[in-house]
C-alpha cells in the first residue's frame, strides 16, 4: 500500500503533548492505572460506553488489589425487563425507532443503587465498573472506557449481543437499531457528563491492545484538534449495488466483493486518531463535538444545533455497480412527529466521476402521474408481481463529472449505475425510506427492508421534470472570479440550510469564514495544501476525494496548489 492511501485509511493527528502521554497495551494500561490508584483507601469507578467489553476492562484493573468490586449493570433492570421497556421506542419496524427521550439512570433500580451505594461507602480499596458506574459512586478516581460506533456495528456482525439484553442472535440491523435509537442515546448523556471530569480515557476499541492517558491530555488534545484542519478515519463497507472505484482509488484491501459506502465525513460514526508520539489513541469523532462545540461549529451554528454536527459527508461508489434503490427522505415534520428527530436529511450528489457516459441520477416524478397508480405499481411489485417501471414515472437525468445535484427532503432520488457519487447531507442519514430495490436480495441474501408507506406518506409530487431542470440541477452560480482562482455556489435548494461552493485555484484562494465550520472535499488535483494567512495552524496537506474539516476556531484560511495545477474543493457551511 502506497503511503498516500496509508495516510488516507489511517490519517493520525499529531498532538503536541508529551510523547509519553499516552500508553497501549494491557500491561502498560495496568500499570499506568496501579500510579493513578496508588495504594492507600480509593474508589475507582470506571465507567463504560454500552458496548465495551466489561471483561477486558475488569482484566486491567484488578490486579490492582481492590476488596469491594461492584458491578454497575447488576443495579439495572433485568435483561428482559429491559427488553420490555424499550419496545416502545424501538417499535417493531426492521430499521426505524422512535429517538428516545430517555436517560440511563430510568432503567435502573433505586433499591439497588442504595445497596451498591452503601457496599461502595463501607469499602476500603473499591472499584465500581460498567455500564452506569457514575450512578453508584463519584469515586476518587473516573476512568472512562470508550469505544467507536464503528467497531460497535462491527462487533454486532461478528455475533456481539446489546448491552443487557436477552435476546439472542438478533440480525444486525435490530441491534444496528437499538443502539442508534436507544442505547448509544444514553450512553452519549452520560459520556457528555464525564468528558469535562474524567482523570483518564480508555481507548478500547482494538480488542486485546487498550490505550490510556491522563484526562487533562485528552482534553487538551481535543482543544487543540478544534482549532486546526483535520481528518477522520474512513471506513469502507460493500453493498449489493456497489462498484470497484474506490477500491481502485484508494488501495482498499481486497475483499472479495465491492466497495459501496465511504464513511468518511460523519462525526456520529467515524473515529479521530491522535498520535501521542509512538502511540495513536482512538476516540469517536462526535467526543471532539461534544467537549468543543463552539471552537468546532461557531456560535452560530452552535446555538442552532448544540452539541450535533449538522453536516455529513459519504461516498456511493455504482461504478461497474448497479442502482441505488429509489428512495425519499421525511419532511421536517415527519421525522419530528414519527420519529422524534429534529431536523431531517435534505441532501445532494455532488458528482466525482462515472463510468465513461453512462452516469445517471433518479430525480422527481414524471409530469402528470398519479400518485395512487404509482402506490399501486410499487405495491404490486414488492409483492412480487410485475416488476416497478422506474422509467414510466421517475425522471433519470444524465451527469457528469462536477455536476452537483439538489435533493431536499420529499423527493424521489436514487444514483444511477455508472455514477460516483460523494453525498452532501444533514446527518440524520438513517431515515431513508426505500421505494424500490430492483428486486434483489442483499448481501445477507435476504430481502433489503422497503418502506412504501412512509414513502408514499412524504414523496413532493410537484416536483417533477420541469421543477427538477429549474431547481435542483446546474444551479452554479459564479460568486467570484479572480486571479487567484473562482467560487462557484452549486447549491443546495431553497429548503435547505446547506450551502455548497466550488473552490478552484491554480495558486493559492483565501476563504473567509462565515460563522460556520466548514466541511471539504478534495475533487479533483492529486494533492492541496491548507495553509492559515495568519500561522493560526501548521499546513495541512489533502489528497484527492478525501474530506477534511476546518473548524471555525481555526480562523480564514487558503486552498493552496503545491504545482501550479488545478484544484478544485467542494466546501459545504451551514447557511447563515
Amino acid at each position: 500500500m502506497s503511503q498516500r492511501c496509508e495516510e488516507m485509511l489511517h490519517p493520525v493527528i499529531p498532538i503536541s503533548s508529551p510523547a509519553d502521554s499516552a500508553c497501549r497495551g494491557a500491561a502498560a494500561c495496568t500499570a499506568a492505572l496501579a500510579k493513578a490508584a496508588g495504594q492507600g483507601p480509593v474508589t475507582v469507578v470506571l465507567e463504560c460506553y454500552p458496548g465495551v467489553k466489561q471483561a477486558e476492562v475488569l482484566d486491567l484493573v484488578q490486579p490492582l488489589g481492590f476488596d469491594t468490586v461492584i458491578h454497575a449493570d447488576d443495579c439495572a433492570l433485568d435483561p428482559e425487563q429491559l427488553d420490555a421497556a424499550l419496545e416502545c421506542d424501538l417499535t417493531d419496524d426492521r430499521v426505524f425507532g422512535i429517538l428516545t427521550v430517555r436517560k440511563l439512570a430510568d432503567f435502573f433500580l433505586a433499591d439497588r443503587l442504595e445497596a451498591a451505594r452503601r457496599a461502595a461507602a463501607a469499602g476500603r480499596r473499591v472499584l465500581v465498573y460498567g455500564v452506569g458506574a457514575t450512578l453508584v459512586a463519584s469515586g476518587d478516581l473516573l476512568v472512562y472506557a470508550d469505544v467507536t460506533r464503528w467497531e460497535l456495528q462491527l462487533r454486532f456482525r461478528r455475533g456481539a449481543d446489546n448491552w443487557r439484553t436477552a435476546r439472542h442472535g438478533l440480525p444486525k440491523l435490530s441491534k444496528y437499531k437499538r443502539g442508534y435509537f436507544a442505547e448509544w442515546r444514553w450512553g452519549d448523556r452520560v459520556k457528555k457528563d464525564c468528558l469535562p471530569k474524567l482523570d483518564l480515557y480508555l481507548d478500547t476499541t482494538t480488542e486485546g491492545s487498550p490505550a490510556l492517558l491522563p484526562g487533562d491530555a485528552y482534553r487538551a488534545a481535543l482543544a487543540e484538534v478544534a482549532r486546526r484542519p483535520f481528518r477522520m478515519a474512513p471506513y469502507y463497507d460493500p453493498g449489493v449495488w456497489g462498484g470497484d472505484w474506490m477500491k481502485r482509488t484508494f488501495e482498499l484491501p481486497e475483499n472479495g466483493s465491492n466497495y459501496a459506502w465511504s464513511f468518511d465525513g460523519v462525526p456520529e460514526e467515524n473515529s479521530l486518531l491522535l498520535g501521542f508520539g509512538g502511540v495513536t489513541v482512538e476516540t469517536p469523532a462526535i467526543n471532539l463535538v461534544f467537549s468543543q462545540p463552539r471552537a468546532l461549529l461557531g456560535d452560530r451554528v452552535h446555538a442552532r444545533f448544540g452539541t450535533e454536527f449538522p453536516i455529513r459527508f459519504d461516498m456511493l461508489d455504482t461504478i461497474h455497480g448497479q442502482n441505488l434503490s429509489l428512495q425519499v427522505h421525511p419532511l421536517t415534520e415527519y421525522i419530528q412527529d414519527t420519529f422524534n428527530m429534529r431536523y431531517t436529511q435534505d441532501e445532494s450528489y455532488y458528482i466525482l466521476d462515472t463510468e465513461g457516459e453512462e452516469g445517471a441520477v433518479w430525480l422527481g416524478v414524471k409530469p402528470g402521474v398519479a400518485p395512487a397508480e404509482v402506490g399501486g405499481a410499487l405495491r404490486q411489485a414488492q409483492a412480487g408481481g410485475q416488476p416497478f417501471d422506474a422509467a414510466k414515472y421517475i425522471n433519470c437525468f444524465p451527469v457528469k463529472k462536477h455536476d452537483h445535484v439538489l435533493i431536499p427532503a420529499g423527493t424521489v432520488h436514487g444514483s444511477g449505475a455508472g455514477t460516483m457519487v460523494l453525498e452532501i447531507s444533514a446527518t440524520p442519514y438513517i431515515f431513508t425510506f426505500k421505494l424500490w430495490d430492483w428486486g434483489r436480495v442483499d448481501l445477507d441474501g435476504k430481502p433489503r427492508p422497503i418502506h412504501i408507506d412512509h414513502g408514499l406518506a412524504n414523496i413532493q409530487w410537484d416536483r417533477d421534470t420541469a421543477f427538477c431542470e429549474a431547481n435542483l440541477l446546474h444551479q452554479d452560480k459564479t460568486v467570484q472570479d479572480g486571479p487567484d482562482g473562482s467560487v462557484v455556489r452549486t447549491g443546495l435548494a431553497e429548503r435547505e440550510f446547506i450551502d455548497t461552493f466550488r473552490l478552484s485555484t491554480d495558486t493559492a484562494l483565501e476563504v473567509p469564514r462565515d460563522g460556520s465550520v466548514h466541511m471539504l472535499n478534495l475533487v479533483e488535483g492529486d494533492e492541496a495544501r491548507i495553509t492559515s494567512p495568519t500561522g493560526a495552524f501548521a499546513p495541512f496537506t489533502v489528497h484527492y476525494a478525501q474530506t477534511f474539516i476546518l473548524p471555525e476556531a481555526a480562523g480564514a484560511y487558503r486552498l493552496e496548489s503545491p504545482d501550479g495545477q488545478t484544484v478544485r474543493a467542494i466546501l459545504a457551511r451551514v447557511r447563515g
